[in-house]
């Protein structure tokens, strides 16, 4: 996620009237008992970022959880020397692996599908992901991905699928934004406000967040050999580790 500039800093958007105003959501409303959670993430550590402490309540529901990596993230670090694509698409799995442990999983009980769609050129490739989705997700299944107006080309891209799939199968589609903190203002009457819902995080849940960003170290260091700035910055990870996720139903 590397932007020139800093963006909309969490001062701002805690001081923001219409996030104030939204409302709460809890665990069993947004996934009630016998319903499934499918999580569809356009690249590694987006399942983390967007709803990594709603993850990590639902830990002890491995079952009722699929999570489809749509891309391997392999685009980060573009002419890197130290991190050439196949090098940061093999360390990138290890990373979100270790994150998912973190957040209190045991990954080989889990439902992951590794679906290695071009980063960058998820648009390029919406039919694929659609049968991909379609094949997943269910009736009354919980579908969540980013926002369909994140403001990044495979953020969005996969928000539409989303969309879509949701409406075919019948599903409940739940939309979290990860870029949208970053460009737009706290009052912005861009973001749906009145679909948003607080997800309020325990501090155990946080916790795991935080400890799960932590382990997706290509992101959180700079690139030594082309001089590029960390992806997730401190700016961008104090955005993301609010005491609650915002999502928009």
């Amino acid at each position: 996620m590397p932007f020139g500039v800093p963006g909309t800093s969490l001062k701002a958007w805690q001081g923001s009237h219409a996030l104030s105003q939204v409302p709460g959501i809890s665990v069993e409303q947004l996934l009630p008992a016998g319903a499934r959670l499918v999580v569809a993430a356009p690249h590694p550590d987006d399942e983390v970022l967007a709803c990594g402490g709603l993850l990590a309540s639902l830990a002890s529901r491995v079952a009722d959880i699929t999570l489809i990596s749509v891309t391997d993230g392999d685009g980060s670090h573009p002419g890197s020397a130290q991190w050439p694509p196949a090098r940061l698409r093999d360390e990138r799995r290890r990373e979100s692996t270790r994150a998912l442990t973190r957040l209190g999983f045991d990954t080989r009980r889990l439902a992951w599908r590794h679906l290695a769609l071009p980063d960058g050129k998820v648009r390029d490739h919406a039919q694929a992901l659609r049968e991909h989705l379609l094949h997943e997700v269910r009736e009354g299944d919980r579908l969540l991905a980013t926002w369909r107006g994140d403001g990044h080309c495979d953020h969005e891209a996969l928000g539409e699928v989303a969309a879509e799939v949701a409406q075919v199968r019948g599903a409940v589609l739940v939309e979290a934004p990860v870029w949208a903190w970053h460009w737009a203002h706290p009052e912005d009457p861009r973001l749906p406000w009145s679909r948003a819902r607080k997800l309020w995080l325990g501090t155990q849940a946080l916790e795991r967040k935080h400890w799960a960003i932590g382990e997706h170290a290509t992101q959180l260091a700079g690139d030594t050999s082309t001089g590029a700035p960390p992806v997730l910055n401190s700016t961008t990870l104090e955005r993301l580790l609010q005491p609650f996720e915002l999502v928009f139903l």
